[in-house]
């Protein structure tokens, strides 16, 4: 599914921007609320507006949890097998969020990375979000 030179640039991407993980992670849940506004039910018990600690802390365990992935994606399933439990089973989220929410990053990733953000890497990491986001539903089948 992707390169060699498309997994290293996937990391390197998570790699430069792990230290503003609570901003990328705040900000595309942000937008999943906004465009999509039937996801925020699973966050009722949560003051999701935005900059809240709340959208901050839970956007930056995201995001870590996609660099975790981003660091060996040969070992996605594996590394994101706690999540699938979680999601499916405990927090019972609608697997079709994986796909909105990943397309929030998309265009989060855009904004903070500007014409760094080159077309290479938009496909690049569209296919591994799209990854990401298929593995986390697994557990649905």
């Amino acid at each position: 599914m992707l390169s060699e030179k498309e997994k290293r640039l996937i990391k390197d991407i998570w790699d430069r921007l792990t230290p503003v993980a609570e901003d990328i992670g705040s900000d595309a849940l942000n937008r999943m609320f906004v465009t999509h506004p039937g996801s925020k039910t699973y966050f009722s018990h949560l003051d999701i507006s935005p900059r809240s600690p709340h959208l901050l802390s839970h956007g930056k365990k995201i995001v870590l949890a996609i660099v975790e992935g981003a660091k060996d994606i040969s070992q996605l399933t594996a590394t994101l097998a706690p999540l699938q439990t979680l999601h499916a089973y405990i927090f019972r989220i609608d697997p079709s969020n994986f796909k909105l929410f990943s397309h929030c990053v998309l265009v989060t990733l855009a904004c903070f990375l500007g014409e760094d953000f080159t077309p290479v890497a938009h496909a690049a990491m569209d296919k591994f979000l799209s990854a990401f986001a298929a593995v986390l539903a697994e557990k649905y089948r």
